[in-house]
């Protein structure tokens, strides 16, 4: 199963619900990355509800996470976009503790609670929305839960879960978000409430093989469920080496002679997706004459 994405609406179109299997993006990050599987959760929880995010989003639109928790992993950026990309990286992806106290990878150890988690929106407008809000709890599917109600004012419910393998390879990954509408009735909450209380963690239903539609089905009720469309995720990273070049023009002909003279040519590196560019001796020059010209 390739991982995808459904919106649906539950109850009348009282409940707004998207849920994701991001198995193989997940694992391509890891790959690309190394992440230890704490820091393989983190990522792969940050990553998840990203997408999720982008998928409320329209056209060309896109955003950012941050979350910077200040635990040991450090910053964990992820972008995403409307049509089922996302990228990410963590500062420190070689980040590993022992498992908690119920059994599960530390992921409130390595992310840290005495930070913030910040989403930045390039809505296409001249300036960017962002909303920030304290990290709550570390193991981030609380934290976005708590982003949604103090900065969105939308009651919602985010459930994000990884399972890695023994050789730190990903088993499964996914996740969910419930958004109460406006004019929901009290007894219908009470219904999705009892159920998040009592149904299994999110990662164990998707190692279980439960697609997203099931996913979403086991939590409102398949006969609650009215699924809308359903759109392929995939890590996708729109560096290049026309990119990178940009920005080494713009670091102007002073710091590019002296990379010519220090080592005669030049390497960029992306963080997303640790693609690496090389740059000759000859195009760093031909960049100081498209600096002269």
């Amino acid at each position: 199963m390739s991982d995808y994405l459904v919106r649906a609406l539950a109850f009348d179109g009282k409940v707004r619900a998207f849920s994701v299997r991001t198995t193989d993006t997940v694992g391509e990050a890891q790959q690309r990355h190394g992440t230890w599987p704490t820091a393989s959760a983190a990522l792969g929880r940050t990553m998840t509800a990203g997408v999720m995010m982008g998928a409320m989003l329209k056209g060309e639109d896109k955003l950012t996470v941050k979350v910077e928790g200040k635990g040991p992993i450090g910053a964990i950026i992820v972008d995403s976009n409307s049509k089922g990309e996302v990228r990410g990286y963590a500062s420190n992806p070689q980040t590993h503790f022992d498992l908690n106290e119920h059994g599960k990878l530390d992921v409130r150890r390595a992310v840290g609670t005495d930070g913030m988690l910040t989403i930045v929106k390039d809505l296409g407008l001249r300036d960017f929305f962002t909303g920030s809000v304290p990290i709550v709890s570390g193991e981030l599917g609380e934290d976005f839960t708590y982003y949604f109600a103090a900065s969105e004012q939308v009651p919602s419910s985010v459930g994000l879960g990884v399972l890695v393998n023994p050789d730190n390879t990903i088993l499964a990954a996914g996740g969910f978000i419930i958004q109460l509408m406006p004019g929901i009735e009290d007894e219908t909450i009470t219904i999705i409430e009892e159920k998040l209380s009592s149904m299994e963690p999110v990662s164990k239903l998707i190692a279980r093989g439960l697609s997203p539609e099931e996913l979403l089905q086991e939590i409102l009720g398949a006969e609650n469920v009215q699924i809308l469309d359903q759109m392929p995720v995939s890590f996708d990273c729109n560096c290049s080496k026309e990119r990178f070049g940009t920005a080494i023009l713009g670091l102007g002909e002073a710091e590019i002679r002296e990379m010519i003279e220090e080592d005669g040519s030049a390497e960029a590196q992306c963080h997303f997706c640790m693609e690496t560019y090389h740059y000759s001796q000859e195009e760093l020059e031909s960049y100081i004459d498209e600096i002269k010209s």
